[in-house]
């Protein structure tokens, strides 16, 4: 006996909705351009860290081990600034434009299965601090030429950053806090419904 072929399943038809509500819901593609913008400053972040790679390997036997440390320090902040582009374009195009598909692609980042708008802040927020702290390191190293010609700081500058990164800190540890309630409320909430 041979069977009939099944005819293809056709497509779950999409909710129609009005023409203003579609110019609403459509305006999100406007950031595009934004997103394009940040892969640019991506770039210029790679010729950054290049630029500042070759200049530590060309004056590495001429600088000290604590200019040394003071460029790889740069470095590294040039790529945390680069993973925070990164998240961003990647986070923000996924949450507020359109999907990316990359559902079972072997190099989908782990963090973008769960990404929302409320994880994408608490996940900036960490990055900053994060910059803020390499940026504080590099300070407090060249810290120890205050008073000196050689200094770029001054004793109200630095306390200025510390207080400015204490800021960062307070600020994450807030939006996680309120993060955590309105997901305590939100449970709270499918629970009595």
């Amino acid at each position: 006996m041979i069977s009939e072929p099944k005819a293809p399943s056709a497509a779950p038809s999409l909710p129609q909705i009005g023409p203003f509500a579609q110019l609403i819901f459509g305006s999100r593609w406007l950031q595009v351009p934004l997103y394009v913008g940040l892969i640019i400053a991506q770039g210029v972040y790679v010729l950054l860290f290049l630029k500042e790679l070759w200049h530590l390997v060309v004056h590495s036997f001429d600088a000290s081990e604590q200019q040394i440390m003071l460029v790889v320090l740069g470095l590294i902040d040039v790529v945390m600034i680069s993973n925070l582009l990164v998240m961003v374009i990647v986070g923000g195009y996924e949450t507020f434009v359109s999907r990316l598909n990359l559902s079972g692609h072997p190099d989908e980042p782990e963090w973008l299965s769960h990404v929302n708008a409320s994880v994408l802040k608490i996940k900036l927020a960490m990055a900053i601090i994060g910059i803020s702290s390499i940026s504080l390191l590099r300070t407090f190293i060249e810290a120890g030429n205050l008073g000196t010609t050689r200094s770029n700081f001054t004793e109200t500058g630095v306390m200025w950053q510390v207080l400015i990164h204490l800021t960062f800190i307070i600020s994450a540890i807030g939006i996680a806090w309120v993060d955590r309630l309105s997901e305590s409320g939100h449970r709270k909430q499918a629970g009595h419904g």
